[in-house]
Parts: structure tokens; sequence; C-alpha cells
């Protein structure tokens, strides 16, 4: 089932989000909900949080991009209550969307390198270091499980230039092919 995308103004997006476990209820309808839901909105991954949910659940799929960026290959994985333990110094700057700040893209710096250690739809435990685009999907995609979204690295200029923009997406003014849940 399609679930609707949450966008800017709801404050599920600004909630640090709940551990779960196996048991968690209705987990692999929830899984496969997100999938389509973030393969229905043309993202490469999608939060939680971005669904309503105030959980330690997000998925990535990078195939999308893998013709400017061939590391994302193959590249498709579900993160459960993942925890970056390492970032390196070195940062890169690339412009980064969301589906919860439709119409609305910004360069970004983050760290090129993260350790990240996380359990995958089995609950099997994992400890990677990513590196490149990889890292910056995922740490974006991270950000949302700890409240934060994309404009919070943003200079105050920047996000000064944009808050028409984000006003907008408070009371439905965006042009989106997927369903949106604005804010009460």
């Amino acid at each position: 089932m399609i679930l609707p995308v949450y966008v800017y103004g709801n404050p599920v997006l600004r909630k640090e989000a709940e551990e779960i476990g196996p048991d968690y209820e209705n987990f692999a309808q929830l899984l496969e909900d997100m999938w389509e839901t973030m393969y229905k909105s043309d993202g490469v991954g999608l939060a939680a949080p971005q669904v309503g949910l105030a959980i330690r659940l997000f998925v990535i799929d990078g195939n999308a991009l893998s013709e400017d960026f061939p590391e994302l290959k193959d590249l498709k994985r579900c993160f459960i209550n993942a925890k970056i333990i390492e970032r390196s110094e070195y940062k890169v700057s690339e412009s980064e969307g969301c589906l919860s700040l439709p119409g609305i893209r910004e360069d970004v710096s983050r760290p090129d390198r993260i350790r990240i250690q996380y359990q995958d739809e089995n609950f099997l435990s994992h400890d990677e270091v990513l590196t490149g685009y990889v890292a910056r999907i995922v740490q974006h995609e991270y950000d949302h499980i700890e409240g934060k979204l994309f404009i919070d690295y943003l200079s105050p200029l920047r996000k000064r230039l944009i808050k028409g923009k984000l006003n907008a997406i408070t009371v439905g003014k965006v042009n989106v092919d997927y369903k949106i849940k604005l804010p009460k």
C-alpha cells in the first residue's frame, strides 16, 4: 500500500525516533509499504518518520542514480536501529532534495566517509564503512531518524531565501506526483 509522505511542518519529522525489535507489529507489511511508497515517489531513500512513524527504520535503493554514481548499482538496503559511530573530517558538498521538502534542492556538505552499525530486515547486525554517494544517501536518511532535515545544514541566509518555499509546503502549495500528508 502506498503511504502518504509527511511533508515539512509535520512534528514527526522533528522527533528523535525510537528503536524497534523483531516483534514490531506488522513489520513485514510496513517494510513492503515503505518500498512501494519510495518507488512510487521516485525517491532513492525513505525513512519511517516520512510516513508518520517515529521509529529507527529507513530504506535506500540507489539504482536510479547508478548511471551518474556507479557505486550505487545494486545498492538496496534496509537499515533498522542504525547508529553512525564515526564520521570523516573530510566533507563533500552535493545537491540534495527530499520527498518531505518537495521542490527544494540545496547543496549540503557532509562527511565523505562514515562507519555505521545497523540491523537489516532480518534483524541481523552489520558494522560497515560507507563512502562517497552511498554515505551521503545513508546520512540523509539517518538524519530523518534523528529528527533532522537537510535544510538544517544550510546557512541562515539560505534558510531565509527558501522560507517562502517552506511556507508553501506547509499549506500544500506543491506540485508532486505522490500522496502527501500536510501538517495539521
